[in-house]
């Protein structure tokens, strides 16, 4: 396999990764990243190794190089974003043995452990802080307060929010459905909380725009439906960051803190595991877990019990 044949296969492999596992633009944009590292290391360092005479000392050898790259702020690269570059060459070189070619069993490549990270989450009286830091006076104050329930409300991704339209929000039955990573759909759950703020914020809203949450500065554009007045990712994450300095929250809370804190005040108040992965829109349950280290209400009501400590 002649190594000027790799960019070419990094190719159809990203042509798969977008059609048959049917993967954002974001991920195939990072995978493109990573692989085209690899296949500027490879040529530069080892121009005779093609892939077929990929072995594991190559790989070692690429895991110095990727202990010792720099990022643009001149930080060296942390463990965890190393392992995205292996974890993409694995993935690629699965692709390559599942199309005939020969090269390294990617199985052969382990991932070395990397420390957990720690879990920010709010408790239910920052999250009270936090909403009700909001100036309601006025329409773009209700809309941030519905964007902040809502999130808390439903656990929901910011690129998930960011694309509502109001008519897709069914605040009778208080559900709707989203598209999420992957293109899995899934059921989402409104409180009574979230939908009272939704609902007073639609009805201060004059305009016919479809998006459920628009912006309220610059130029009123109302072709398409008002799609150019739809909030930005960017601009529901600087709402969120804007309340949490204004509620002086201890924690550097983001719109996924506030998924997290979803997470763990389901578990908290007894939510089965399975049912918060459901929520969630998890694919895999490993990836729900991560919550349990935080909370277990059976552990808990366990230990209340049982400990001599508790009083009786």
């Amino acid at each position: 396999m002649n190594n000027e044949l790799l960019p070419e296969l990094i190719n159809q492999f990203l042509e798969y990764l977008e059609i048959e596992k049917n993967c954002s633009k974001l991920t195939i944009r990072d995978y493109r990243h990573y692989l085209d590292v690899f296949n500027e290391w490879l040529d530069t360092t080892l121009p005779g190794k093609t892939l077929k005479d990929l072995d594991l000392q190559t790989i070692r050898k690429y895991r110095v190089f990727l202990a010792n790259r720099v990022d643009d702020k001149n930080m060296t690269l942390k463990r965890v974003t190393q392992n995205y570059y292996v974890i993409a060459l694995r993935s690629f070189l699965r692709f390559l043995i599942k199309n005939d070619y020969q090269t390294l069993e990617p199985s052969k490549i382990d991932l070395p452990k990397t420390e957990s990270r720690s879990l920010k989450f709010l408790e239910k009286e920052q999250v009270d802080r936090l909403v009700t830091s909001v100036d309601t006076s006025n329409e773009e104050g209700l809309r941030d307060r519905a964007i902040l329930e809502l999130l808390f409300s439903t656990g929901l991704r910011v690129s998930e929010l960011a694309k509502l339209n109001h008519d897709q929000v069914n605040l009778e039955r208080k559900e709707f459905g989203v598209i999420g990573k992957g293109g899995r759909a899934r059921l989402v759950f409104v409180s009574d909380r979230a939908a009272d703020w939704i609902k007073r914020y639609m009805n201060e809203r004059k305009d016919v725009f479809k998006p459920l949450f628009i912006r309220y500065s610059g130029k009123i554009m109302e072709d398409n439906g008002g799609e150019k007045m739809r909030l930005t990712v960017r601009s529901v994450e600087r709402v969120v960051k804007k309340y949490v300095r204004k509620a002086r929250i201890p924690v550097d809370a983001t719109v996924h803190t506030l998924r997290h804190s979803f997470a763990t005040d389901l578990l908290i108040n007894g939510a089965d595991i399975r049912s918060v992965q459901e929520m969630l829109g998890h694919k895999n349950i490993a990836t729900t877990q991560i919550y349990t280290h935080i909370t277990n209400k059976q552990l808990h009501d366990v230990h209340k019990h049982f400990h001599s400590g508790n009083k009786s």
